[in-house]
């Protein structure tokens, strides 16, 4: 529950449109996703489908009695808060608004889900967990808010790339030379130097096959080539983290939609897509086996500092679901995903943790000048 904010009182709707408008606000409250709250409702043994929550959330008409009741249990509200909220929906269903008299003050009304709740679903929520085992809190659980060097990830993490040698060392071992003003007390046979002429000549073919191949950018023996740098183009992508070359990912059985990084010959679950939107606005699609066409997005319009980037139904004017994908350094290094109209200006798409590990999270966080598990690359299917 995202702590620090009243919690919505029904009795101060005077209307069904700002009734509507404060279950917005207890499910903003609650940082549920929609997945969660039909997985709540199910532990309880209610049916709240999160299309059907969906569209209650977009209409200006009260909802069904059974709904508001699903949906408020889903939330957290207790049975003795709950009934305030159907006291007001009854009244505005017969008469279409709510009298002054019912809605002087909260009267002390608390709502929203209980830490942790029944399931432990917690997504993009203040201070809470993202839901998965072991995952770390969507608040700052590794890098201050606006740290500007990477260092979200544990204090072990590689550098960007190899340090250059210390001073003084040499590349190559010099060849031993003889001192013109000294000569040889005795002459070279010619076994000698022809030995000698030989060991030139493969010291010649040895440097220029070097040469050659640091000019090709070979990889050392039994080492594959590092992927290539693709630009994002709509269709099926596999998107992959610059650093770890490790994919984006959810893990299947989980419904909280969380995104985390895994490797990237067994990405499917679910497969991306992009799609563009005009002009430098993008959307990723996700293909869920389980689970109906989503996309990816953050909740709560991203006001929640570190809020997970995770997948749900497309549509959800809650969520930032619009992306710029900006391209970074020159010549090109990767392109940050770049959530559009963030509540929270100048956030990436971030990889949090440990950024080489299998299954770290990915959310919202400040943008770094080294862009520091900010970078992605849209690799074909």
């Amino acid at each position: 529950m995202t702590t620090g904010e009243r919690a919505p009182d029904p009795r101060e709707a005077r209307n069904p449109a700002e009734f509507i408008a404060r279950l917005q606000a207890l499910k903003d409250r609650s940082g549920l996703t929609y997945r969660e709250l039909s997985a709540r409702a199910e532990a309880t043994g209610d049916v709240l489908p999160r299309s059907t929550v969906a569209n209650m959330l977009a209409r200006t008409t009260v909802p069904r009695e059974e709904l508001l009741a699903a949906f408020v249990r889903a939330c957290g509200v207790p049975p003795e808060r709950a009934e305030g909220w159907e006291t007001v929906r009854a009244e505005l269903a017969a008469r279409g608004r709510y009298g002054a008299d019912g809605g002087a003050g909260t009267g002390g009304f608390r709502t929203g889900a209980p830490e942790g709740g029944p399931d432990g679903l917690r997504a993009g929520a203040s201070g809470g967990s993202d839901g998965s085992p072991g995952g770390a809190p969507d608040g700052p659980d590794g890098p201050p808010i606006g740290a500007s060097d990477g260092s979200d990830g544990p204090p072990g993490d590689a550098p960007d790339g190899p340090e250059p040698p210390p001073d003084g060392v040499p590349g190559w071992p010099a060849a031993e030379e003889s001192d013109p003003e000294e000569p040889d007390p005795e002459p070279p046979s010619r076994l000698r130097r022809a030995l000698v002429g030989a060991v030139a000549v493969a010291g010649l073919v040895l440097a220029t096959v070097s040469v050659v191949a640091f000019v090709r950018d070979d990889p050392p023996p039994g080492r594959a080539h590092r992927p290539v740098l693709t630009a994002p183009a709509e269709g099926p992508v596999h998107i992959r983290v610059i650093g770890s070359d490790l994919c984006l990912n959810e893990r299947r059985g989980h419904r909280d939609g969380q995104i985390y990084q895994r490797a990237c010959a067994g990405a499917d679950v679910p497969r991306y897509e992009l799609k563009r939107l005009g002009g430098d606005r993008w959307r990723i699609v996700s293909v869920h086996p389980d689970f109906p066409v989503g996309c990816s997005g953050i909740p709560s319009g991203g006001r929640i500092p570190y809020a997970a980037l995770e997948d749900s139904e497309c549509g959800d004017p809650t969520r930032v679901e619009r992306f710029a994908l900006e391209p970074h350094g020159t010549p090109v290094t990767g392109y940050r995903i770049v959530p559009a109209d963030s509540a929270t200006p100048g956030s990436c798409v971030t990889v949090v943790g440990d950024r080489t590990a299998e299954w770290s999270r990915l959310t919202q966080a400040p943008c770094t000048a080294d862009a520091r598990g900010q970078l992605f690359s849209f690799d074909r299917r």
